[in-house]
């Protein structure tokens, strides 16, 4: 019986210790390669961390944070998101930082017809244009705030497909399935040969990404380690690597 007790202590004093060990980090869908390339790296050198990651639309992390899903840290697509993270007292604001900067594009499907604005859009040979939805894809409201800024949102709405995330647009592009559509420039360059980049969209609000630990982590320490890594040099050059430009 003694030999049990002292077990049953040994289990509950290291217990804490081991769940310390894991982070778990929420990452807006843009940012899936990146940080997949960038987890073995933080891993190796804070032995002890494991890293899960949890990729979607930077608004339905938000929706699951609200919804209490355990997450010790969370970087979105846009400031918004992260704005209303705080407002719902989700995340910490002093461990609050941006760490990357991308841009929106219009891609195409390799070899089809070059669509070098947002008014070509409303050309014949344009029947179907992926869109995220901005209600919780930032790379949506990104480009619905560009689209109604050139007076387009309304009329073009009868060709839009919308996708639950930006990478879901990628696919649609990949696939043919959309005549054009809108991406960050690295998911087009993640898309290879089978999607071409055919113009920048000048925003009011640059694309940036901000980063934060989460009130309810229970690993405060290594969730902080993991935000200061993402503006260390040895992560802004793989998030170079993949096309993110720094904030």
């Amino acid at each position: 019986m003694r030999k049990i007790i002292l077990a049953l202590a040994l289990v509950l004093i290291l217990a804490p210790t081991a769940w310390c060990g894991e982070l778990i980090v929420s990452a807006a869908a843009s940012l899936t390669d990146t940080f997949n390339d960038l987890k073995p790296v933080f891993e190796k050198a804070h032995p002890g961390e494991t890293v899960t990651l949890n990729f979607a639309a930077s608004g339905a992390l938000l929706a699951q944070m609200a919804q209490g899903a355990p997450v010790d840290v969370f970087a979105s697509a846009d400031q918004k998101t992260m704005n209303d993270a705080e407002s719902k007292n989700l995340v910490d604001t002093a461990t609050r930082v941006t760490f990357a900067k991308n841009d929106l594009v219009i891609a195409t499907p390799a070899g089809a017809p070059a669509v070098k604005s947002m008014a070509a859009l409303g050309g014949p040979k344009v029947q179907r244009v992926g869109i995220g939805n901005p209600d919780s894809v930032p790379a949506g409201r990104y480009a619905k705030a560009a689209l109604t800024k050139a007076g387009l949102w309304d009329s073009l709405a009868p060709k839009y497909i919308m996708a639950e995330s930006v990478r879901q647009v990628l696919d649609y592009l990949a696939r043919g399935e959309v005549d054009a559509g809108f991406v960050y420039a690295t998911d087009a360059k993640k898309g290879g040969d089978k999607v071409a980049v055919t113009a920048i969209i000048e925003l009011e609000t640059p694309v940036t990404y901000p980063v934060a630990v989460t009130k309810g982590t229970k690993n405060k320490k290594g969730a902080q380690a993991f935000v200061d890594f993402l503006k260390s040099a040895e992560a802004q050059k793989i998030l170079a690597a993949r096309g993110f430009a720094k904030p």
